[in-house]
């Protein structure tokens, strides 16, 4: 892009936009939720930037029906503003998790999405998902 050029800055989309652009690493304590009584869980997500560019970092997680961010289990999206990311710097996110009185034993899916910003946080340059299983006993 030549307009770059006029301001002295060097355009970097291609490399970030070429291979994934964040590690994704996640893990559940307790592990499992359980059916028919209130329970609740953490999820921790750890993330690292795996460019060698500072990127604009917001963190999405999804969750399937029958699962929240609340106790009644409404909320089912939550989006995390980390900011400027380093290269290799990692990040912990922590997000907690409740069930709700209905949900059905087995394994539920949830969508773990970090997102890599251009500018501001309602351009999206690249992002990168993981499908994270959750275990309900």
């Amino acid at each position: 892009m030549a307009l770059f050029n006029i301001f002295g800055k060097r355009d970097v989309s291609k490399d970030i936009t070429k291979k994934a652009p964040y590690v994704i690493a996640t893990e559940f304590i307790p592990y499992r939720l359980y059916s028919g009584k209130k329970s609740s869980t953490t999820l921790y997500v750890k993330l690292r930037n795996a460019t060698n560019e500072v990127l604009l970092t917001s963190l999405v997680v999804e969750l399937p029906n029958k699962i929240g961010f609340d106790e009644p289990a409404i909320a089912k999206e939550r989006e995390t503003r980390i900011g400027e990311m380093v290269p290799g710097l990692e990040k912990n996110v922590a997000f907690n998790l409740r069930n709700s009185l209905d949900a059905d034993k087995g394994e539920y899916t949830l969508t773990v999405t970090a997102i890599a910003h251009y500018r501001d946080y309602g351009h999206v340059m690249n992002a990168i998902k993981k499908r994270v299983p959750l275990q309900v006993v």
